[in-house]
């Protein structure tokens, strides 16, 4: 009995090839969050999108055509001052970022803090992942 040979690695539907800029705006997220939040682990969620874990899952982005939605798992339960959250569902929202400086909109830092330090929410099924290398 042999091993399967493993697929090629897909690129996902969150890095765009049509604008470029995302893909700035993407890169910088991630650095942002990993300086916000020493020893988070960035991994991929069931749907492919990659999520931020400390140790829970607490924030994703997924690149669209015009923006990066920087998401937030429980964003119904965080205190957002500034109004940057949007978002109608039962548990999450979002923060739309268009440029690398939309990263120093006042409190955002705050809100992927408040994020990461949620205790005893039980993440939502498919939302954690393996981890993602590099």
């Amino acid at each position: 009995m042999s091993a399967r040979p493993r697929k090629p690695a897909k690129k996902g539907p969150y890095m765009r090839d049509d604008n470029p800029e995302l893909r700035n705006v993407a890169r910088a997220l991630r650095s942002f969050v990993r300086k916000t939040v020493p020893g988070m682990k960035e991994t991929v969620n069931a749907w492919g999108i990659p999520t931020f874990e400390a140790p829970d899952p607490f924030c994703f982005y997924m690149a669209g055509k015009n923006h990066v939605t920087f998401g937030f798992h429980f964003g119904t339960s965080l205190k957002d001052p500034e109004s940057l959250l949007e978002g109608t569902g039962r548990n999450i929202r979002h923060v739309k970022l268009r440029t690398v400086a939309d990263l120093e909109q006042k409190s955002l830092r705050e809100l992927v803090l408040a994020a990461a330090r949620l205790k005893g929410k039980t993440p939502m099924k498919g939302m954690s992942g393996r981890r993602k290398s590099g």
